[in-house]
Parts: C-alpha cells; sequence; structure tokens
C-alpha cells in the first residue's frame, strides 16, 4: 500500500503548494483587491488537502527509506526538517496572517512584507519537493541519472 500512495500524496503535496503560490503571484500581478481577498481567504481552507498529503507522503516516504543508508532516500530525508519547518514556521503563519490581514481589508506594508516573505519561503519549499521529486522518480528508474547517461570521453 505504501508504494503507490507515497508518489500521489508528494505530488498533491506539490502540486497544493504550486497552486498557492501561482495563484498568489497571479492575482498580485494580475488581480483585483477583491480577487487578492478571496484568494488569501480561500488558501488556508487549503491546508485540509495539503496537511493530510504531506503527512502521507512523509510517513509513508519513512517507510520506504527504512534500514537504507545513503543515496538519493538520504538526501530526500535531508531535505525534509527543511521542508517541515519552513511550513510549519514561516508558510502556515504567514497564510494565516495573510488571510486575516486580507479579510479586515488591510493591504497594508505589513501585509506587503508578510506576502513577499511567503512567496520567497514557499519557492524554496517548492524547490525542494521538486528536488525530492525528481529523486524519487530517479530511484524508481522513471528518469535517468545525468551522470550515468553521459559517455566517458
Amino acid at each position: 500500500m505504501t508504494r503507490p500512495v507515497h508518489p500521489v500524496a508528494g505530488a498533491l503535496a506539490l502540486l497544493t503548494i504550486l497552486s498557492f503560490w501561482l495563484s498568489t503571484a497571479l492575482v498580485e500581478l494580475f488581480g483585483t483587491i477583491p480577487m487578492i481577498v478571496l484568494v488569501k481567504q480561500a488558501i488556508p481552507w487549503g491546508f485540509l488537502l495539503l496537511v493530510p498529503a504531506l503527512a502521507i507522503a512523509g510517513g509513508s516516504g519513512m517507510a520506504l527509506n527504512r534500514g537504507r543508508t545513503g543515496g538519493l532516500g538520504m538526501k530526500k530525508k535531508r531535505r525534509m526538517p527543511f521542508i517541515a519547518a519552513n511550513g510549519i514556521l514561516i508558510l502556515a503563519p504567514a497564510a494565516f496572517f495573510l488571510a486575516w490581514k486580507a479579510g479586515q481589508g488591510q493591504l497594508d506594508a505589513a501585509f506587503y512584507a508578510v506576502q513577499i516573505a511567503e512567496l520567497l519561503a514557499g519557492a524554496v519549499n517548492i524547490a525542494l519537493l521538486g528536488l525530492n521529486m525528481r529523486d524519487g522518480l530517479r530511484m524508481k528508474g522513471r528518469i535517468g541519472n545525468r551522470r550515468a547517461r553521459r559517455k566517458p570521453a
């Protein structure tokens, strides 16, 4: 059960975070203030999907990597504390703060300072989760390792 669940949960988590990031960036660039408020207030509701997906991906990843040392699995495991800390300490509080500020109609300097921090932290998590996905696909042999494809000179 763990093998098919892990990639689905991981992909769902990555796509959810990516949708938060893209919707925020696009609405800030091209949207109206009511659209910004709508997006910022919707994102915390997305945690109802994101948190279980992350928990399932993390738990199943640990189960799949049990007993292994080194390699791509350990690289993925080393990234996870940074991903989790970024989400718990920066992204979740920022999302709730921004939803509250947007609901109050206070799109002020504090709102935009936190918005910038959220976009930066979100980009870091997207990159780290993307690296984990790439390494998972390499572990399964679905994509090749660049070094393995190079021919000796």
